[in-house]
């Protein structure tokens, strides 16, 4: 038996909400965590036709990328899609969970799928995120040291891009003087302990900051232990906005955009003068990108995948590289399959389906 929080679990493990921007309703919107769960509907939106659809096929939790409840609900009297969606939803007792711009920010999330179905090789995160990093510092015996790395590393701590086990070490003399009221591991109450000690220092993503100090406070032998824990000002290059990567074979503009809708499956492509080079290294982002431009530029993309580009936005480009708007819901649609990938490596007890509900809201005269 699978719970509802035990999937939650599971997506924010992988995309953690203290991922999501400031703007994002990321979570579950409604229903109860702990009911079990029996089937999962993946969907890119939440929209009645899609609970609906969750009903028939006797699911009683929908996964969308976005969240159907943006901003705060003051009432719920069936006045908009919104809230007739949320009513539905509830009156059936169908859970609805998004994922939303926590997914689009990890390095395995909307945009690494985008790179894939082009073909992008090496991708890797255009605008990584700061401050969402922790230095811990702890002090430790030196006899008990390996065993307190290998705990914090068991927590998540110490890995850095493509390497694990990273960490600083030196050595020093701890002193401490134990009270009367101490249970001390080394030494005795009221007299002067000195210990032969490693500094150790590892870094971790600030959201598992919790269960890296707890498995630091199990290993160690101290009664207290002494620590620092810090937030950094460094990049986490597995968090961000965007990816870039580069091709296979470089191709023409023409070539370039043909590959583009062929791959994405797309109804139409707006975009802007290719450069007076062949397309190699291409910039990517789920949804409404344009604020990744200069990214895109200064790291000398050749073209730059996107959506909901506005009019005079277009201009910003200069020629220094082809934007190609492919649409908000052609370039996420993908993210279901992501949803599902995610689900299937986990959980084999249920059913999750893919939504034949199309819910893009714009359609395309031929």
């Amino acid at each position: 038996m699978t719970k509802i929080k035990e999937v939650i679990a599971h997506l924010e493990g992988i995309a953690p909400r203290a991922y999501q921007e400031s703007y994002d309703n990321s979570g579950l919107i409604c229903g109860n965590q702990n009911e079990e769960v029996k089937a999962i509907l993946v969907s890119l939106d939440t929209t009645e036709d899609v609970v609906e659809e969750a009903i028939a096929q006797g699911c009683n939790m929908i996964i969308s990328h976005h969240p159907i409840v943006f901003r705060g609900l003051k009432s719920l009297t069936g006045r908009n899609y919104i809230e007739r969606t949320v009513i539905k939803a509830i009156k059936n007792d169908v859970a609805i969970y998004a994922i939303h711009t926590n997914l689009d920010n990890v390095k395995q999330g909307v945009n690494r799928k985008i790179c894939d179905k082009i073909g992008l090789q090496n991708p890797h995160i255009l605008l990584p995120k700061t401050q969402i990093l922790n230095k811990l510092t702890v002090y430790v015996p030196h006899a008990q040291s390996e065993e307190l790395l290998q705990a914090l590393s068991n927590a998540g701590a110490g890995n850095i891009g493509n390497y694990t086990n990273c960490s600083f070490q030196m050595e020093g003399t701890g002193t401490f003087q134990p009270n009367e009221e101490a249970n001390p591991s080394i030494g005795e109450p009221g007299k002067l302990e000195k210990v032969d000690e490693k500094r150790i220092e590892v870094i971790f993503p600030a959201p598992i900051a919790g269960q890296v100090l707890a498995a630091m406070r199990k290993a160690h032998p101290y009664e207290e232990v002494a620590y620092y824990l810090h937030r950094l000002e460094n990049n986490n290059q597995d968090v961000g906005s965007g990816m870039i990567g580069t091709l296979a074979q470089p191709m023409s503009g023409k070539t370039f955009l043909a590959h583009l809708k062929e791959s994405m499956a797309l109804n139409c492509i707006r975009y802007t003068q290719a450069p007076a080079r062949d397309i190699k290294k291409v910039a990517v982002c789920g949804g409404a990108g344009s604020f990744l431009l200069p990214y895109a530029i200064r790291q000398q993309a050749d073209a730059f995948v996107t959506a909901d580009y506005k009019y005079h936005e277009f201009f910003d480009a200069e020629e220094k590289l082809m934007i190609a708007d492919i649409g908000h819901y052609e370039s996420e649609v993908y993210t279901k399959e992501l949803i599902m990938e995610l689900l299937s490596r986990k959980f084999v007890n249920f059913a999750v389906h893919l939504a034949k509900t199309n819910t893009n809201p714009i359609f395309y005269y031929k």
